[in-house]
């Protein structure tokens, strides 16, 4: 159901179910879990999510256990679900999105859970739930206005229209779109630009930028300064300083 590859600092991990445009099964997001949770406790310093084929994820699988269920077990159900997304949301490393094909339901949460989208020219993103007599899920209601404004998510989101590559950029589902065939590539050299730099700063960054809009003008000061202390003790800070009197690229380790 899912594979991962390790290209140096940067762990490729795809969700392998090309036969139903990579539709997670109900047991499917508990293994998603584990595979973030891994990529957490590796050394691996970027994550690529990706759906094979091409696709990347039709969310989840309504083949099966489709239809009414049980309220209080369904609730228990969407534990796994939730579970997965805060796996996702706190990992403290980059995350790239690869984006071909659709990313519709959770599948297209799952790719706005990650750090940066980069998509293909034939993405195509929705929020797809109500057309299915379903609500968005998987943190969508959360990241959605973050990524597009609250307008354009509601509209999103009681539409559940669907979202081509070139207007996913330009509303903010995607840094960017490229040909299919340069996906790939692209995003690997976005990986590794992301892996080259110093892991403990990345940690913050993103940290503070996540709780950007909950937080006001001094509190998101304080976090900074308390960040940057941390930081100007570490061994990445005083090699990025020699590395930068030195004229060379920087090698650092985490530290």
């Amino acid at each position: 159901m899912f594979e991962t590859e390790d290209r140096g600092r940067v762990r490729w991990l795809t969700i392998d179910r090309p036969e139903a445009k990579n539709a997670i099964p109900g047991d499917g997001w508990a293994k998603l879990r584990r595979h973030l949770v891994d990529f957490e406790k590796s050394d691996s310093r970027v994550l690529v999510l990706r759906g094979a084929g091409e696709d990347f994820c039709a969310g989840a699988d309504l083949r099966r256990g489709a239809g009414v269920q049980d309220g209080g077990t369904f609730y228990q159900s969407m534990k796994f679900v939730s579970d997965c997304a805060m796996a996702l949301h706190r990992l403290t490393k980059p995350t790239i999105a690869s984006v071909d094909g659709v990313a519709v339901g959770a599948g297209m949460n799952l790719a706005l859970g990650c750090d940066v989208v980069v998509a293909s020219s034939r993405a195509r993103f929705s929020e797809i739930f109500v057309q299915r007599g379903l609500t968005v899920d998987f943190g969508g209601t959360w990241q959605l206005p973050r990524h597009v404004g609250l307008q354009r998510a509601k509209e999103l989101a009681l539409s559940g229209r669907m979202v081509g590559a070139g207007e996913a950029v330009q509303i903010g589902l995607a840094i960017e779109a490229v040909d299919p065939d340069q996906l790939e590539v692209r995003v690997s050299e976005l990986a590794s630009s992301f892996a080259d730099q110093a892991p403990v700063g990345q940690m913050f960054a993103k940290q503070g930028i996540d709780v950007a809009y909950e937080s006001s003008f001094a509190e998101a000061l304080d976090r900074e300064a308390t960040a940057q202390t941390v930081c100007v003790a570490s061994l990445d800070a005083s090699e990025g300083i020699a590395a930068f009197r030195e004229k060379r690229p920087p090698r650092f380790e985490g530290r």
